[in-house]
């Protein structure tokens, strides 16, 4: 295998992707295989390869690291294949076959830097494993070489994919893409790297509409099926985790088809490639962004790589190539070659790199060649660690250990416990996996003077602890769609008011908006659930705000409770009128003949219950709560008290006659005072037990009204409630009773047909009251009880006093006692 060599006292292995191509070759068995053929002379990383020979010649000139020790070379070419890259670890691994075999068996490396593909590094370090070869990669990312059980000799100088991973999902997150596409290389790097940035976006909500496979060795048709999904699908947002190798025949079809306005996410093995960035690239991909390790500038780097001539060594690999492409002729050369292109002129000798425009030679934004750099220093430091073990004689120049004995294993022992500090002011150390710690520098694709350069935008970088940070200047950033982040949804996010709802079949990110239920609201846009209101709030209009719940109660200023309140007034004012009347007409017929003391009771206890329904009204308070059911209970107890002892007083007076005697004669003022005082006393003990156990108390009802709160007095218990109602009943119709039975009375005199009237008014009132109550409303239960109190009250004052008021203030002249009495 062609090879760039050097001698040294300590050997360090190189494999580098110089050509990208392997052209395979059928094998016939017949004959030995021929030679490897590789094609794509990679400018790029054969500066890697010359980057590695400056590192050690810089070391080697070092007085302070590995003194009087000289690092030697051998760098091979992978092709870019991972077979080649086992074949060429192998190789390297291998003793010289002109070493004498009495030596101790050992590789002929101490330590390998390989390789830039992942899939390379993870068949060299498979193979290298079990010998205790350490291996340093400065291009390889995927998170699977991670695993020390698998490769235990594995180190990078470049950061896993499972930080460039978090990075890309971070750009992601920031930038409030949802819907992305994904296309990857067909194998571990790709793979891996895909699957990790999948997981990530996702758990920031994000889906992957589509993952594609892409390989430089896939045929077109498997080329164009790419192209055609990503022409299909509604995604605007696509990260191609691929190395520039594999990404190269897709990004040609791309332009060729003219696919633009798609937001390119790339990988840091191709964002900042030379060979993919011309400015025939830039209408389709322009405004990339991508995560590479940070740059860096190595002094007298370039008057090494310009020092590079054919004619300085002819025999060196690669050299030739590198000539014919950048100075563009052929070399003078004493052995014909094949495979030179035919076109090129044969160069005079004279042709010189100092004055060279090309970006190989462009030192100022070092990436993976500063990956290289540090790899080849973290092995000179691990081997000075070893070899100059400690001090002898108290002096620290002197190595303690032969060369010959060094051993790929204590190598690696000592490669895990680097730790120093470059020239550049990065310190370099390793993790138990091998890993260095993430650094990124963000980069966008903008085009500048016809020129795509590679812009940096921002920083990514983390923490010993596991957390990490993403910075970037938006305002800097070239994106697809201009200065404006572009937007990459599968549904449009869903507005205030609404909420997500799942599309079966479907990933997370597509999704139907549905208005949120009543009581709830989402008052952020793209909300998962809505929210519940608490008890007292309500919805507005667009369900995205909580407003309080309308209040609601009888009131003094509304046109119902004007109403009530103006009848109330007036059923009282019409009581205390006529106790007046029957006061100041107290000596006449139709008083006496009545019962004025027990008249004048009644009167009174009308006249409170006419003023009873102004507790019902207004705002419910505790105060308000406990008079209102209590007054009414004992003024109608001591109104229906009133009319029992008038009833028992007129059916004795006429009914009940016994020989000798009249019964009546029993029932005297004092005896109608017991009646109607003890009837009304009941209804008290009712009334302070009510209070003392359970009393009412003001209460917010929400159940009659979504959008209201009625405020209203709860009765405490029900039991009291209508125990105070029946017992009023039990009164009342022990009225009805006896005034049904004095009905038949003389003409003239009619009380019993009118307290009959009246509490038939008052029970049948009362008995339609408890449906129309208990249906009623809100604040129309409050009206329905005041209704029935002005109604019943007005009942027993018309039936009772209307009649006799008629006659004293209208027919005066029927006011006598003749016609009171009237014939018996």
């Amino acid at each position: 295998m062609p090879s760039l060599f050097n001698q040294g006292d300590i050997m360090i292995g190189g494999i580098f992707p110089v050509f990208e191509k392997e052209i395979s070759g059928i094998s016939t068995f017949k004959s030995k295989p021929p030679r490897v053929t590789c094609v794509g002379f990679d400018l790029r990383a054969f500066r890697w390869t010359q980057v590695m020979i400056f590192a050690i010649e810089e070391i080697n000139k070092d007085p302070a690291l590995l003194p009087n020790i000289s690092l030697g070379h051998r760098i091979l070419d992978s092709c870019a294949s991972p077979t080649n890259t086992l074949r060429a670890a192998m190789t390297l691994a291998s003793r010289p076959e002109e070493k004498e075999l009495t030596l101790p068996c050992s590789p002929a490396i101490s330590a390998l830097i390989a390789e830039a593909g992942s899939s390379q590094s993870s068949a060299a370090a498979g193979a290298l494993g079990p010998f205790q070869v350490p291996i340093i990669s400065y291009f390889s990312t995927c998170a699977c070489l991670s695993d020390r059980s698998k490769y235990p000799t594995f180190f990078r100088t470049i950061p896993s994919d499972y930080f460039q991973s978090k990075a890309l999902a971070a750009l992601v997150k920031r930038s409030g893409w949802k819907w992305i596409g994904a296309v990857h290389s067909d194998n571990n790097y790709g793979r891996n790297g895909v699957k990790a940035f999948s997981e990530e976006v996702q758990k920031h909500g994000a889906c992957i509409a589509f993952v594609r496979t892409i390989s430089r060795t896939y045929t077109m048709d498997k080329v164009l099926d790419v192209v055609d999904m990503i022409k299909q699908s509604a995604v605007k947002v696509i990260l191609a985790f691929v190395p520039e190798g594999d990404f190269h025949p897709l990004m040609k079809e791309v332009v060729k088809q003219n696919i633009t306005g798609i937001q390119w996410l790339a990988s840091e093995s191709w964002i900042t490639a030379t060979l993919l960035s011309p400015p025939e690239m830039y209408p389709a991909f322009g405004g990339a962004l991508g995560f590479v390790p940070q740059k860096i500038s190595i002094p007298k780097l370039k008057e090494f790589l310009t020092s590079i001539s054919p004619y300085t060594d002819p025999s060196a690999a690669f050299v030739r190539d590198f000539w014919e492409i950048v100075v563009g002729c052929k070399p003078v050369s004493p052995v014909k070659r094949t495979g030179t292109d035919a076109t090129l002129e044969v160069c005079t000798g004279s042709e010189t790199l100092m004055n060279s425009q090309d970006v190989f030679f462009n030192v100022t934004q070092l990436r993976v060649s500063y990956n290289v750099y540090k790899a080849v220093y973290a092995i000179a430091h691990a081997l000075h660690q070893l070899v100059f073990c400690q001090p002898v004689g108290g002096q620290t120049g002197r190595p303690c250990l032969n060369l010959s004995e060094i051993q790929p294993k204590e190598v690696t022992e000592h490669l895990q416990r680097v730790n120093f500090r470059t020239k550049f002011g990065d310190d370099v150390f390793f993790d138990v996996n091998g890993d260095p710690p993430a650094s990124y520098d963000m980069i966008n694709w903008q085009l500048r003077d016809g020129q795509v350069q590679h812009v940096t935008v921002g920083h990514f970088a983390s923490a010993a602890n596991g957390d990490y940070r993403l910075s970037f200047k938006e305002e800097e950033i070239v994106w697809k769609t201009g200065n404006k982040v572009p937007i990459s949804v599968c549904s449009n996010v869903c507005p205030v008011g609404t909420r997500k709802a799942r599309i079966k079949g479907k990933p997370i990110c597509c999704f139907d908006c549905i208005p949120c239920a009543d009581g709830t609201i989402a008052n952020l846009t793209g909300a998962v659930d809505c929210t519940p209101c608490l008890q007292e709030y309500w919805p507005n209009e667009r369900k995205d705000e909580c407003v309080p719940k309308t209040i609601e109660f009888l009131t003094y200023h509304e046109p119902m409770g004007i109403a009530l309140t103006v009848v109330s007034l007036l059923g009282a004012s019409l009581s205390l009128a006529t106790m007046i009347v029957f006061i100041g007409y107290r000596e006449t017929p139709v008083i006496k003949a009545s019962n004025s003391e027990l008249s004048c009771f009644l009167l009174f206890s009308l006249f409170l219950c006419f003023l009873c329904p102004l507790t019902f009204i207004g705002r419910p308070t505790v105060w308000t709560c406990m008079l209102r059911h209590t007054a009414f209970g004992v003024t109608f107890a001591l109104c229906i008290s009133c009319v029992l002892g008038k009833t028992i007083v007129v059916v004795t007076a006429f009914k009940a006659t016994f020989p000798g005697k009249k019964v009546a004669g029993k029932f005297g003022p004092a005896q109608q005072r017991i009646i109607v005082c003890s009837c009304t006393l009941i209804q008290i003990v009712i009334c302070v037990l009510w209070l003392k156990l359970n009393p009412p108390f003001p209460d917010m009802v929400f159940r009659y009204n979504n959008k209201k709160i009625v405020l209203e007095c709860n009765t405490g218990s029900e039991a009291p409630f209508y125990t105070v109602l029946g017992y009023i009943g039990i009164l009342a119709i022990i009225c009805l009773v006896l005034a049904f039975l004095a009905r038949k009375l003389p003409d003239n005199f009619n009380e019993a047909k009118f307290i009959t009237f009246s509490m038939l008014i008052f029970c049948a009132v009362w008995i339609t009251f408890i449906p129309a109550y208990v249906s009623s409303p809100g604040k129309f239960t409050v009206a329905v009880e005041i209704f029935a109190i002005l109604s019943s009250a007005f009942g027993l004052l018309i039936s009772i006093f209307a009649p006799k008021c008629y006659i004293i203030l209208i027919k005066p002249e029927n006011n006598t006692k003749k016609h009171v009495m009237g014939k018996l």
